[in-house]
């Protein structure tokens, strides 16, 4: 009887062993050879997406092995990469570039505010009805220099209503989490990001007009058209937003992305008008040490939403970057930092009525911060089979040197 319970508990671990499929892989351009950061990566027939880093490399975990994944960027024909069941190697994914072919079906218009107005029009017939529960990660970084100086991340889930609902009924949850932070270096500051991954629901301009898609934007900024693009292998018309130079508060600019059948928003692209460093500050420094002199460089955000085979676009990936200068007074020169935060939705959970909004000590606050939320945490299998953004070179070696400078007890 033991002999046969061990055996049967050897066949239990293997099918285990077999459950998970881990497919990972480069992605690069055809021509030029480099790494495309960025990239969307979906299984098939399932909801399990992840994006590749800024070298292009990308994992994925899955519970079965699919026949393809979809690996789809903007300006790229949108490729289906077969995945083979002996293949154990990482991939080599190459990219060719796309160039727009407009059908006679199409008609061109002119004029960038009505087609911004008409995809606005048609959020709800574009976008979830219903309300959904995703599983994400979420990470945020700084650095001095070229240096890390902190890393934190989580996978959490979002609760997002119908889009026919306000942005404010939407929730985010942390399931688990980790931060890194290195105080050691005199001169080092502290950098944390209030909101974090709220920043998910906050600038999500689809559901979230008062982000940038507002009448008072349009008054405001002046728009114009670009040339056409290919995203998932169909033309967007390319709205490009100029913001006001006179106006005495922040504004955004940048290019929103638009389907030219379906005016559906598959991508936005946008930048703080730091010109006038004192009202960009307003808008990104929620506070500092007394002494410190801030001076604003950049702030742009991205946002990449993923439309599936029956139509239903949802939002897949969002990044945040920071750039900004910080000195004391008594000092003569300026350190530049950079604060990054990206999100990507790996996991398309439950959907309907019976998804529960998270409530209490579960939701994350608006005012917030995400690094305050999660503890110092040391496993080298800490994410298990969880989708996660795949960590660049550099970015694995601080960790690795942060987690040597850190106590657990921090």
């Amino acid at each position: 009887m033991r002999r046969l319970m061990t055996i049967v508990m050897m066949l239990f671990a293997v099918a285990v062993l077999q459950a998970q499929t881990v497919i990972s892989g480069v992605v690069l351009d055809e021509h030029k050879g480099r790494p495309l950061s960025h990239v969307s990566i979906v299984t098939e027939g399932k909801d399990i997406y992840t994006v590749t880093n800024s070298e292009g490399r990308f994992t994925l975990k899955t519970d079965h092995r699919p026949r393809y994944i979809e690996v789809s960027h903007i300006g790229y024909k949108t490729r289906r990469v077969p995945v083979a069941d002996n293949v154990t190697e990482p991939l080599r994914i190459l990219m060719v570039n796309s160039t727009v072919e407009l059908r006679e079906v199409i008609v061109s218009i002119d004029d960038p505010l009505s087609i911004v107005k008409a995809a606005m029009s048609r959020v709800t017939q574009n976008y979830p009805k219903e309300t959904e529960l995703l599983r994400c990660f979420y990470r945020e970084t700084a650095q001095r220099g070229s240096q890390f100086i902190c890393v934190a991340e989580a996978v959490t889930e979002m609760y997002k209503s119908g889009y026919q609902y306000a942005a404010d009924h939407d929730a985010v949850a942390i399931l688990k989490g980790r931060r890194l932070m290195s105080m050691k270096a005199k001169d080092t500051l502290g950098v944390k990001i209030q909101g974090g991954p709220l920043v998910a629901i906050m600038a999500d301009v689809a559901k979230n007009p008062d982000y940038l898609l507002n009448e008072n934007t349009f008054r405001q900024c002046r728009l114009s058209m670009e040339a056409p693009v290919n995203i998932n292998d169909r033309p967007h018309y390319v709205i490009l937003i100029h913001p006001n130079k006179n106006i005495l508060y922040p504004q955004m600019g940048g290019r929103l992305y638009i389907d030219r059948e379906t005016y559906t928003i598959s991508r936005a692209e946008l930048q703080l008008d730091t010109s006038d460093w004192q009202i960009a500050s307003e808008y990104m420094l929620v506070s500092k040490p007394r002494g410190l002199r801030f001076r604003p460089k950049m702030l742009s955000t991205t946002i990449v939403y993923h439309t599936d085979q029956q139509g239903v676009t949802r939002l897949n990936y969002i990044r945040n970057e920071m750039r900004f200068n910080c000195d004391w007074k008594r000092r003569l020169f300026a350190r530049t930092f950079t604060a990054v935060s990206e999100m990507v939705v790996t996991d398309r959970l439950e959907h309907g009525k019976a998804v529960r909004r998270p409530q209490g000590r579960s939701s994350f606050g608006v005012k917030e911060r995400f690094y305050d939320k999660v503890a110092y945490f040391d496993d080298p299998h800490f994410w298990a089979d969880y989708n996660i953004i795949e960590p660049t070179e550099s970015l694995e070696n601080s960790i690795g040197k942060l987690k040597k400078k850190v106590q657990p007890t921090e």
